[in-house]
């Protein structure tokens, strides 16, 4: 399995209402991880069409546990929290999401949409076109 999870992730999860799907893009610092998420509001009557997230958490071996902290806020939103695998090939992210203190709680899973991280070189930066 590569060590790092760093990357674009496409996720869906499913909640009472129906199936919600984001975008996260996860960086990993030698398991601790951080990152952000976009999704749709679908809340009834919520006057704002995307809700912004943080990330923060950590990876050990195949297990994964992170917290989503919707910015700002409020609509139904607040804190979520996470608890997966990593598959084999670091390319799917499986698990559970609860809402701590409540009876919500349901399904995800992140399908990794750009491959693993790899380092840049010096090489690999964008350089100036020859004239």
């Amino acid at each position: 399995m590569t060590d790092n999870l760093t990357g674009v992730w496409d996720g869906s999860y499913v909640q009472p209402s129906g199936m919600v799907t984001f975008l996260a893009t996860l960086i990993d610092a030698g398991g601790a991880l951080g990152g952000s998420v976009t999704e749709p509001c679908v809340m009834p009557g919520c006057p704002i069409s995307t809700h912004n997230a943080s990330l923060a958490g950590h990876r050990s071996g195949s297990a994964v546990t992170f917290v989503k902290r919707y910015e700002p806020p409020g609509y139904g939103y607040d804190t979520v929290h996470y608890e997966g695998a990593v598959n084999a090939d670091a390319t799917e992210i499986d698990g559970r999401w609860s809402i701590r203190g409540t009876r919500f709680s349901g399904n995800f899973l992140m399908v990794r949409s750009t491959g693993p991280a790899q380092a840049v070189t010096a090489e690999d930066e964008i350089k100036e076109p020859v004239r």
